[in-house]
């Protein structure tokens, strides 16, 4: 049983797809071009798996056929050129070019009636332009976003070519740091073809005469250049024309930025004199900086399967199951329907990775019962908004900027995951409380039992959606395993368990299960005698080749083989049985809607309900899904790559830092709110991802000169970069929320801004206080790796350094939600709302009135040093007992309130 939502104004898949088309700007494709839209996608998500599974070598030993496939073993950058020209197509597959509404559009307009205006409508001069705008039109814009215009084929031809000369032609690529860029082939020795080359040659001959040398250079500069370009137009179509804005300016700036005068103010920006063929080459054709570089490379190993990951558990079920079950915890609590949205939200965003995506989607399920039991709808939508961008910053599975910290800092992601836990669970505890003062104050009680999920059988239903979390941890945090091959092994568990669950009823349970343990017995056993699997073993016979194992090992070895020993089985069971029962199976809805348009579409009458088509039909929505989500977040690095390219190679860095120290006045704690100013105002027009890369080539330096540690600094950015989905005047989140709530839409933002204002005094404090990210301290300071049990044992570091801070966090976040809601026990007044901030920003962050005070004593010339453990703990104990007062105060007015009305009256008499 799920959630009772029909009596509610909950909205339709089609609304939910309109709100999200609005929002995201993406093409609904129907029909061949759908298809071929899947079918590119899906190939992009086996890419990708490959990897993970393979590596770099794209052949395979199959039984009784030998080797198969490309045995060459692929270089990174031509990885990483695969990679980023798939996300390039489906942008332009996925993303209009324009929809007709921007000023270029509006002046062409306005060119017809001007036209028929001063000619006449038979106009031969009219007609002519009338032609023309209807001939841009159908070239370019797409106001229905639903067709693939002439330009998108044109661009995504064009997007194959860098890729195709960086597979192909490696080995030149490799002279270029000798010989340099224009050393390489001239574009008419590459296109020989009889056909092919006079069109070629008549091209370069025709720009040649305007001044552009096309005849005289080389091939690799002109790719160079185009990839660029096709980069700069991808992302202005999928993220919009800041980002797209920054990146050419970047660009722009280093070849002229050496025009910058030196002895000017801002002479420290001035930068050394580069060539076109320099910068091309370094922003396109080297791993270590420019497109290709970490942030598509971390997108190659890491982002992109853990997006497959979520795609994979959300397509099987495991956010209903999830959404049901909060509310089968909660949802009959004061606030009970709020509560459960905190919770799944946040999982349901950790998942999906999209703040926007997953408020539409989860939320077209929350807000309407948030409403129906009472909350307003602007904070219906505050709230779900403000928990869905939360998700991103929720362990195990963070936003892709976690990944990206684990290769810029090189630390374990089990690091990261566990110094993040901390600070999410205060965010979080944080909304749960703001949520249920709301619910006091407003009288506001939770769902019917009768229309919730009983919760034990709900469990029942769906253990098994928390078997590969539960692995996951185990891969990162007790194996240690890479993050790319605990993300493979985990999706390989989704798969086997689904497959299991499908083929699962009372018949089949005995002979399935008995069958796999069979196989698994059978495969431990040709390891141990034979020392190769079942099938090598068979095919070889006693001429295997490889030494025998241990029963401990080879248990251990035919365990890795489990996953396929079950889907194969489960899939045989499938095949034989297709139309069997399937109690615990329940797919979201866009498999079970893929499967029946596909069956119908390919005259497959019936299959739709058939078991096994399903669970194919899982599979590949899941890899569709997957490319689709990942297309934005590879198109936003691999542009935001080209800042931190410039930075490096034209050697600003340096300059930049000492600017930024400058412009701070050595202040930490100015220094930190210009940072978190500038990830709010970055993030507000890119993603999260981007806006991080950006903001850490830029600041890191300076951060970590300041005595901040660069684990802290990086999650502050993280943290604060969130915050713009939330924060008006943009926040595209809590507009999405608005649109799903029916709500106003500046109400909504403002409100949500306010309960995630957590994820502003949460960074701070951690900063201050690095043992809140349960961070090791040595003889030289704070480390970047997690304390051990030892550490847990040093009470006199313990103590002093993880508990007050933490119990500190906490205790702030619960004054902070007072203040925001205005409301505790009773209704709190502005002077104690006044009160509860002060005791929050002292219990959280007590650093921050000692350091304005450090500062205020230094401008008399008298050094200080206020930050220290004494003082540090005064304050927190102050701001305790300011909150304590205060709570006590506004229990006794609550009590005197109960008291009143409980009394009897004249008329009681």
């Amino acid at each position: 049983m799920s959630v009772d939502t029909s009596n509610t104004d909950a909205l339709s898949e089609e609304e939910q797809e309109e709100i999200l088309q609005e929002v995201q700007r993406r093409r609904t494709l129907g029909g061949l071009v759908g298809g071929l839209v899947a079918l590119i996608a899906i190939a992009f998500s086996a890419f990708q798996l490959w990897l993970a599974a393979r590596g770099r070598t794209f052949a395979a030993t199959l039984p009784y056929l030998g080797e198969v496939g490309y045995g060459q073993q692929l270089q990174q950058l031509q990885v990483n050129a695969i990679h980023v020209t798939f996300a390039l197509v489906l942008a332009f597959l996925l993303f209009p070019p324009t929809r007709g509404r921007g000023p270029l559009s509006r002046r062409l307009s306005r060119l017809e009636p001007a036209a028929r205006s001063r000619f006449g409508p038979d106009s031969t001069l009219t007609r002519l332009v009338e032609r023309l705008g209807d001939g841009v039109r159908w070239a370019f814009v797409d106001p229905a976003m639903r067709r693939v215009t002439p330009v998108d084929v044109v661009l995504i031809f064009l997007s194959l070519l860098p890729a195709h000369y960086i597979v192909t032609k490696f080995d030149e690529i490799r002279q270029i740091p000798v010989f340099g860029i224009q050393a390489s082939s001239p574009i008419q020795e590459v296109y020989t073809n009889p056909l092919v080359s006079p069109i070629v040659e008549a091209i370069a001959t025709g720009l040649g005469a305007v001044g552009i040398p096309l005849d005289s250079a080389s091939y690799a500069f002109l790719l160079g250049v185009l990839g660029l370009l096709l980069v700069l137009e991808a992302t202005r179509r999928t993220l919009g024309p800041l980002l797209m804005g920054l990146v050419a300016f970047f660009i722009v700036y280093a070849r002229w930025g050496h025009f910058v005068p030196r002895d000017s103010i801002i002479g420290s920006l001035a930068i050394q004199n580069e060539t076109w063929g320099n910068i091309v080459y370094n922003l396109w054709y080297t791993v270590e900086a420019g497109v290709m570089s970490t942030p598509v490379t971390v997108s190659v190993r890491f982002i992109y399967i853990f997006i497959l990951f979520g795609a994979f558990l959300e397509m099987s079920g495991a956010g209903k199951w999830f959404i049901d079950l909060a509310y089968a915890l909660t949802g009959t609590r004061q606030g009970g329907p709020a509560k459960a949205s905190v919770v799944s939200s946040g999982f349901m965003g950790m998942l999906s990775g999209s703040s926007i995506a997953n408020t539409v989607t989860t939320g077209a399920f929350t807000i309407p019962l948030m409403k129906r039991s009472g909350y307003s709808p602007e904070f219906s939508g505050a709230v779900e908004s403000s928990a869905s961008s939360g998700g991103q910053m929720l362990p195990p599975v963070m936003g892709a900027a976690a990944f990206l910290i684990v290769e810029y800092l090189g630390v374990p992601y089990a690091d990261v995951i566990i110094a993040a836990t901390l600070p999410a669970i205060a965010f979080f505890f944080g909304m749960w409380i703001m949520v249920h003062f709301e619910a006091v104050r407003g009288g506001i009680g939770g769902l019917p039992r009768d229309e919730l999920p009983a919760v034990g059988s709900r469990f029942r239903e769906g253990w098994f959606y928390l078997v590969p979390i539960a692995l996951l941890l185990y891969y990162l945090v007790v194996a240690r395993l890479s993050i790319g091959r605990a993300g493979w092994y985990t999706i390989v568990a989704i798969v086997a368990l689904i497959a299991v669950v499908a083929a699962y009823n009372e018949r089949n349970r005995v002979p399935l299960l008995g069958t796999i343990g069979a196989i698994y017995l059978a495969q431990t056993a040709a390891y141990a005698v034979a020392g190769t699997g079942l099938v090598d073993a068979i095919r070889a016979g006693t001429d295997a080749g490889a030494e025998p194992l241990s029963v401990g090992a080879a248990a251990t070895a035919a365990f890795g083989d489990l996953g396929a020993i079950a889907v194969l089985v489960s899939l045989a069971f499938l095949l034989a049985r297709p139309h069997s029962d399937t109690p615990l199976l329940e797919f979201e809805d866009d498999v079970d809607d893929a499967a029946e348009r596909t069956a119908t579409a390919l005259g497959l009458s019936g299959a739709g309900s058939n078991t096994a088509y399903r669970f194919v039909t899982f599979l590949l929505k899941s890899m569709d899904s997957g490319a689709r989500t990942a297309t934005t977040v590879v198109v936003a690095v691999a542009a935001a790559g080209v800042v931190p390219g410039v930075i490096s190679v034209s050697g600003l860095g340096p300059n930049l830092a000492a600017l930024i120290d400058a412009v701070s006045g050595g202040s930490m704690l100015l220094l930190l709110s210009l940072t978190g100013v500038a990830s709010i105002i970055f993030g507000m027009g890119m993603p999260t991802t981007a806006m991080y890369i950006i903001l850490i080539a830029m600041l890191e330096t300076p951060l970590v000169e300041a005595g901040i540690v660069a684990l802290a600094a990086h999650l502050f950015v993280l943290y604060f970069g969130l915050m713009a989905d939330v924060t008006p005047p943009v926040a595209v989140a809590a507009f999405a929320g608005a649109g799903v709530a029916k709500a106003d839409e500046l109400k909504t933002a403002s409100t949500a801004f306010l309960l995630s204002l957590n994820k502003i005094l949460v960074p701070f404090a951690f900063v201050f206080s690095p043992g809140i990210l349960l961070l090791q301290r040595d003889e030289d300071g704070w480390t970047q790796s997690v304390m051990s049990l030892s550490d847990v044992a040093d009470l006199g570091f313990f103590v002093p350094e993880v508990v007050i801070p933490v119990l500190g966090m906490f205790l702030g976040v619960y004054a902070l939600g007072v203040t925001i809601i205005g409301y505790q026990y009773a209704a709190v007044s502005r002077l104690e709302r006044a009160g509860y901030s002060v005791a929050s920003i002292l219990l959280m962050v007590p650093e921050i009135p000692l350091l304005i005070l450090e500062g205020a004593i230094e401008l008399f010339g008298v050094p200080a040093a206020l930050t220290i453990f004494p003082l540090t703990v005064s304050l927190r104990a102050v701001g305790l007992a300011i909150l304590v007062g205060l709570s006590a105060k506004n229990r006794r007015v609550a009590d005197e309130s109960e008291s009143d009305l409980s009394a009897p009256t004249a008329s009681d008499a």
